[in-house]
């Protein structure tokens, strides 16, 4: 073992064991940015960025296992994603296809697609809907994949499938108006049933939200990190819990 190996596994070790494990946040939105970034910078292809940044993925999972973390939200494709060209495009859908199935495979986790299934291939939906079935019963953490997503269209659909069901029951658009409430928008989202995000983080540096979780997120603490995904470490992690137990959470009160 090199000496920077030992010196940064002693420091994560370090940062772990101070942690308050009474502020560790239940549900983690991460924002996985930075996978084309970091293969330019490692002299790699933006397809080895990709695969590298899923292979990640797992990673991310074990530490929030090991520190009591209930649901992770992964944004993998957003719907802007979905007009990059064909040709590398394709390869990232694969990619994300072959994720979705490990992680459902695993036997650790329960997958649950966030997104809009119809803008999708038929074989991605096939995978995303055939691993929500495959681990819908596991006792474990709960992971969104967000595949196809965008915070602006959930509002919409949750609006769209708000009105549908309350035409359904008969009811009129005044009446709607006249009882429309916050939570009924909330039961329509993809997450609904869900507790929204204590924490998002974002990797890359970049200091934005992207559209993710716009609604969720209205209470969230956010941590930016400047590493590019593929390289986020365990240690990394430890700083984004340990700088959200450092806050004093307020709610606009």
């Amino acid at each position: 073992m090199k000496l920077r190996d030992l010196v940064y596994r002693l420091y994560a070790r370090r940062v772990e064991d101070r942690l308050d494990t009474d502020q560790v946040p239940k549900h983690i939105g991460v924002i996985l940015d930075g996978n084309r970034r970091w293969a330019r910078a490692s002299g790699g292809t933006t397809e080895q960025g990709h695969q590298a940044g899923a292979e990640k993925i797992q990673e991310l999972l074990t530490w929030c296992a090991e520190t009591d973390v209930e649901v992770v939200t992964l944004w993998l494709l957003s719907t802007d994603n979905l007009h990059r060209p064909e040709r590398e495009l394709l390869p990232l859908l694969g990619i994300i296809e072959d994720t979705v199935r490990d992680l459902a495979a695993d036997g650790r986790w329960r997958v649950h697609h966030v997104g809009q299934l119809d803008l999708l291939p038929d074989r991605t939906q096939q995978v995303l809907k055939k691993a929500e079935q495959q681990a819908g019963d596991i006792d474990g953490i709960l992971v969104n994949v967000a595949v196809g997503y965008g915070g602006r269209q959930e509002i919409t659909d949750a609006v769209r499938s708000l009105l549908a069901d309350r035409a359904e029951r008969g009811m009129s658009l005044d009446a709607l108006a006249e009882s429309l409430t916050v939570e009924d928008i909330s039961e329509h989202l993809y997450t609904r049933g869900q507790p929204d995000p204590d924490l998002v983080i974002r990797t890359s540096g970049e200091q934005r939200l992207s559209g993710f979780m716009l609604w969720q997120s209205a209470h969230s603490e956010y941590y930016f990190c400047e590493v590019f995904w593929p390289a986020f470490r365990k240690v990394d992690f430890l700083r984004a819990l340990r700088d959200y137990a450092a806050r004093h959470r307020r709610y606009g009160n």
